[in-house]
């Protein structure tokens, strides 16, 4: 094949590609606000959310942010986006469940955690709402999926709410716009290498 019979090649296909896309862009017609879900075992999950912020704010966009089970302020994600101003920052659990080893108080913290992001949901000036971790108060039925799943089909209509964490529930992929999962293929630390900052912290 000629230099020029591959250029006109690529030429072909990619101009039948652009017909298909620019399709498919035409019959998305419709505005309003997206459910997403993070999950699976891989890295990325909050990562990709709070990526997500930054594009919101960038938009000039009210963002609020919930976090469950990491209990932890320390983070670099969260020294950054607290001294946005349209940012509001929740840091609802208070460590892993390992840590705590108390069912009643790990049930008791999510629900109070949950009482402010209905508060969240609420508020039609957040444009953006990101529940980080919530898969595991579902998990492990510290929070009623058909009251979280409520409470999220009756949010104002172009608000957007991410959800993150492992293990989501059917119910909860169902119900979302759009879902991806993670897949774990290799990390860190197997290999004996701590959280690194700016990478995992």
């Amino acid at each position: 094949m000629t230099d020029l019979e591959r250029t006109e090649r690529y030429r072909t296909r990619m101009q039948r590609k652009k017909e298909v896309i620019d399709a498919a862009i035409a019959r998305a017609d419709r505005e309003q606000g997206l459910l997403l879900i993070h999950t699976g075992n891989g890295k990325g999950k909050s990562s990709s959310a709070f990526g997500m912020i930054a594009r919101a704010l960038g938009h000039g966009m009210r963002v609020g942010v919930a976090q469950f089970i990491k209990g932890r302020s320390d983070t670099g994600e969260e020294a950054f986006f607290r001294a946005q101003s349209n940012v509001i920052w929740h840091v609802l659990g208070e460590g892993f469940t390992w840590d705590t080893q108390n069912l009643q108080r790990d049930t008791e913290t999510a629900q109070r955690g949950w009482m402010i992001v209905q508060e969240m949901l609420r508020d039609p000036t957040l444009n953006l709402i990101v529940l980080d971790e919530l898969t595991y108060p579902i998990k492990f039925g510290w929070l009623d999926l058909t009251v979280v799943l409520s409470d999220i089909k009756n949010r104002p209509i172009m608000q957007h709410v991410v959800i993150t964490g492992r293990g989501a529930p059917d119910a909860l992929c169902e119900a979302a716009d759009t879902v991806t999962e993670m897949i774990d293929i290799k990390h860190a630390f197997r290999a004996g290498i701590q959280a690194q900052k700016g990478i995992d912290l």
